[in-house]
């Protein structure tokens, strides 16, 4: 630290206000907000930091300014400006809006409606913008079908349509425009309609509503049913497609909701507005995080970037839990019952479901981030030294102690090495006596690593409890491996996660990604050892069968076995049939020993 910081951070106000920090070149790194400018700024250079990014930012800080505010909000609303502006190294890098469109009700007389990505200041009304595109065209296809606005850009003056200055054209002809142009359709009338799809478009439906019914109403009065029947058509698609929108109570109106999801490397933040009980516009993102931010440093960013960007002006926020920050004339809430909390756990579901969409989509796009991802979630969650990029799974299979084995599966960046897979059939141990048998092939197995000078796993993954463990444990502390190696066991009934000397165990939320490899490394290391359990088995048996036979040795019980795979198929098999695959004499005998075998059995 030079003596400029040093200065610098000693003479820092205590208030709210913005802090920058720039490297030797005078390149700006990084942008923040704060509270207290002194104790936040300090904290960066008072405590050792986890995070390899952080160390590296406050290592290359050169020289700090800052700007002072009246409030945390202001900071927050500067911050988040200046980010956009200058776009640091080391800040989440926010987007802006105008890759979004927008409807335009256009201030002239006789409005037009129309999508556009262009905001021009000339009185027009805009709303949005939309993060769905599809969603506003379903809009504008709905005010299509209900309402016959006009689509062509003339200027519909007093005096040009006076003078009939314009035609009717083909959208009037096939019933699409009521033709202002030639003074068919009165300025009051067409403003009506406006003022409905104004209604609509902010997810107000009931003048909407009301306005096609009194037209339905005159003109079955006036014995008008053909066109009768078309507006009640209208007025039934305007009620699907209210139903379609409508998920919660109709009391709560003009609501903005957001809610956020983190793993280690990326945010996602979803928004959603809320008017009359409808969702009339929802937008999620993801974030790629630069330093160890918070969800709450990130929530609050969201609420101010998504407020600009989308033009949210409602009084009241709901968000999934406390936040400090005070914003003038908007009231932040954390619901915990009803349809409050219904729509904010509705809101978190888009985020997982948008998390879930990125991570399938970046394993098949780019399966090393998301190998490097988990691996680094794995770490954080398991408490581990470092990554475990080399996972060994142990797994003991036996029948009542007869022909026990011993699986060795061997995972690398989260995936099976089935080269490296090793099975080893016990030699010490009698009986079924699984931690006994673990303690002879963890020794075994390590013993050769280290004789053979192969490198160590991250992580042994026992499956089983504390009994299973502690045995391993035995051999590794034999072997000097304590501390080298990280060891625990899964147990299968309530996939508890134990450790050593910590008799309480760990357990994951069932659906994390840590869960499932260590899970998916037990289950292979079961079924690789019952698998070869089962073959020494079954080779076993046989062996024990046609050894008995005088005259019959190795080589030929293995002849037999290829040609007839099983011995109940030599025992059924003709004499000619055994003599055409290993003589007459070995199969007289082969055919005599089944048969003198049935007389007993008889």
């Amino acid at each position: 630290m030079n003596e400029n910081v040093k200065l610098k951070l000693a003479s820092l106000p205590e208030t709210p206000g913005v802090y920058q920090y720039y490297n030797k070149k005078g390149d700006l790194l990084y942008i923040g907000k704060a509270k207290n400018l002194k104790r936040r700024v300090n904290s960066y250079f008072n405590k050792q930091h986890d995070s390899k990014r952080l160390r590296v930012l406050v290592s290359n800080i050169d020289n700090i300014e800052t700007i002072n505010v009246n409030s945390e909000y202001d900071a927050l609303l500067l911050e988040n400006n200046l980010i956009k502006e200058h776009q640091p190294r080391y800040n989440i890098l926010l987007r802006d809006d105008k890759t979004y469109p927008w409807i335009c009700i256009k201030n002239e007389r006789f409005p037009r409606i129309f999508s556009t990505r262009n905001v021009i200041k000339d009185g027009s009304e805009y709303f949005g913008p939309y993060s769905n595109v599809k969603t506003m065209k379903v809009l504008l296809g709905l005010i299509k079908e209900l309402y016959q606005i006009r689509t062509c850009s003339y200027d519909l003056s007093e005096k040009n349509i006076e003078n009939h200055k314009f035609k009717v054209c083909l959208e009037y002809h096939i019933g699409n425009c009521l033709g202002p142009c030639e003074n068919y359709q009165t300025e009051e009338d067409y403003n009506e309609q406006i003022s409905a799809i104004r209604n609509i478009i902010k997810g107000e439906f009931n003048e909407a509503k009301q306005y096609l019914i009194n037209q339905m109403t005159k003109y079955a009065s006036d014995l008008k049913f053909e066109k009768a029947q078309i507006i009640k058509e209208k007025i039934e698609a305007l009620q699907n497609y209210q139903a379609r929108s409508t998920i919660v109570s109709p009391t709560i109106t003009n609501v903005d909701v957001f809610s956020i999801t983190s793993d280690e490397e990326y945010a996602y933040v979803n928004f959603m507005k809320i008017y009359h009980g409808a969702i009339i516009q929802s937008h999620t993102e993801e974030w790629k995080k630069k330093l160890d931010e918070t969800d709450e440093d990130l929530l609050e960013r969201a609420i101010i970037d998504f407020s600009e960007r989308f033009n949210l002006t409602s009084k009241e926020i709901y968000v999934p839990f406390e936040l400090s920050l005070e914003i003038p004339f908007r009231k932040i809430t954390v619901p915990k019952i009803g349809d409050k909390k219904h729509i904010v756990d509705l809101s978190l579901k888009n985020t997982r479901i948008y998390r879930l969409e990125q991570l399938k989509q970046t394993k098949i796009i780019d399966p090393d981030r998301h190998t490097n991802r988990i691996m680094n979630q794995m770490k954080v969650d398991l408490r581990l030294p470092a990554e475990p990029r080399h996972i060994e799974g142990f797994d003991n299979s036996n029948t009542q102690g007869t022909n026990p084995v011993s699986a060795c599966v061997v995972f690398k960046n989260g995936k099976p090495s089935k080269k490296d897979y090793r099975i080893f059939n016990v030699k010490t141990v009698e009986g079924p006596n699984d931690f006994a048998t673990m303690e002879e092939v963890i020794e075994r197995r390590y013993t050769r690593v280290l004789a053979e000078g192969e490198p160590l796993p991250h992580l042994i993954l026992i499956d089983g409890g504390k009994g299973q463990l502690s045995s391993a444990l035995k051999s590794i502390d034999r072997l000097g491996l304590r501390g080298k190696v990280s060891v625990i066991g899964i147990a299968k009934r309530l996939e508890e996660i134990y450790y050593p000397d910590d008799p309480y165990p760990l357990y994951l939320d069932k659906n994390s990604e840590t869960l499932k490899v260590l899970q998916h490394v037990r289950d292979e290391s079961h079924r690789f050892g019952i698998t070869r359990h089962r073959n020494r088995r079954s080779k076993n048996a046989y062996n024990s069968v046609l050894e008995e036979i005088n005259g019959i040795g190795p080589q030929t019980i293995k002849e037999l076995l290829t040609k007839f795979k099983s011995v109940e198929r030599i025992k059924n098999a003709s004499l000619l049939e055994l003599t055409d695959c290993i003589g007459k004499s070995k199969a007289k005998k082969i055919k005599d020993y089944f048969s003198n075998d049935e007389k007993s059995t008889n």
